[in-house]
């Protein structure tokens, strides 16, 4: 049985891979952490916890632990807000108060000592900034040899960012400019990483036709929160095109035949109008990119687990 922590930062994307994680079989989900990243980090705390509450089909108890590292450059504030509408949907709060608690360590703290105390090597996951991943490398120096791999949603090797502030250039990636020292430190270690960049998931777009989809199962619990999840998107995002990245991230560490990759190398820019940026380099850290998508057996597995979850 495989062991997975989650660490994410409390979008509908990250909240909707959580939610699957918890229907998933034949793993281990040995703890999930939070990052004040996309979504602000007491929103997403509670909804991860409220959807744990009503939707974990695992043996033992869980917890979420709460990060305290920030960011050197923090997403916009629309984006961010979502999360307190999604820990408010009727279906989350239905049970009154949370039962699920909240760590009590931070949360690299919590992904340092819960990794090290398994018996067999765990897979990370993280669909948000990985801040917490380069503090609990330096808290604990044998983590990495408890790391099976690390599985990521960040960054983009070509170019392609979705980065709009003033100075910068635009080839970054949210995760990645959220905090880049910390993208630097992960990639000095010798972590095995497949990464899910900007551009690996153009097969799976949140489109009205996926939207339509969600609403013709919303007979399914989960579905309903799905489908009220991502229509949060429409009104934060405009004009821009979203795509299921975290997603993607989290179900190709459970099922590697959902997507296409090669291997490179690359670097990580942390200073000028570049930073936060990856760039391939022969001299840089060994890595996987994602490149394509199996869309027909990505829905195919992402409906089967949705369609299995079963309110508490």
């Amino acid at each position: 049985m495989k062991n997975i922590y989650f660490n994410h930062d409390g979008n509908t994307d990250d909240l909707v891979s959580l939610l699957l994680l918890l229907q998933a079989p034949d793993i281990n989900l040995i703890g999930v952490g939070v990052i004040d990243g996309d979504g602000a980090i007491e929103g997403s705390g509670e909804a991860s916890r409220r959807i744990i509450d009503r939707f974990n089909t695992h043996n033992h108890d869980l917890e979420v632990a709460y990060s305290t590292s920030r960011a050197h450059h923090q997403f916009p504030e629309a984006w961010r807000e979502s999360a307190f509408t999604f820990a408010n949907f009727p279906i989350l709060n239905e049970l009154g108060a949370m039962k699920t608690k909240k760590a009590t360590v931070p949360a690299h703290i919590d992904m340092a000592k819960k990794i090290m105390a398994q018996d067999d090597k765990t897979t990370l996951i993280m669909t948000g900034p990985i801040t917490d991943l380069a503090r609990a490398l330096d808290y604990e120096p044998k983590l990495s040899e408890k790391i099976d791999k690390l599985y990521w949603m960040g960054g983009s090797l070509d170019g392609h960012g979705n980065v709009f502030v003033p100075y910068y250039d635009t080839t970054q990636e949210w995760n990645a400019f959220w905090d880049p020292e910390a993208v630097a430190r992960v990639w000095e270690s010798d972590l095995d990483i497949q990464m899910v960049g900007l551009e690996s998931t153009e097969e799976i777009p949140l489109n009205d036709e996926l939207r339509q989809h969600f609403a013709s199962l919303r007979r399914y619990p989960a579905f309903d929160l799905i489908g009220q999840g991502y229509s949060l998107i429409l009104s934060s995002q405009p004009g821009n095109q979203y795509y299921l990245w975290d997603v993607l991230t989290t179900l190709s560490a459970l099922y590697p035949e959902l997507v296409e990759s090669r291997k490179t190398k690359s670097v990580v820019i942390t200073e000028g109008k570049a930073s936060g940026r990856l760039v391939e380099d022969e001299d840089g850290h060994p890595m996987t990119l994602v490149t394509k998508a199996d869309k027909d057996a990505f829905f195919k597995k992402f409906d089967e687990l949705a369609k299995s979850a079963v309110l508490k």
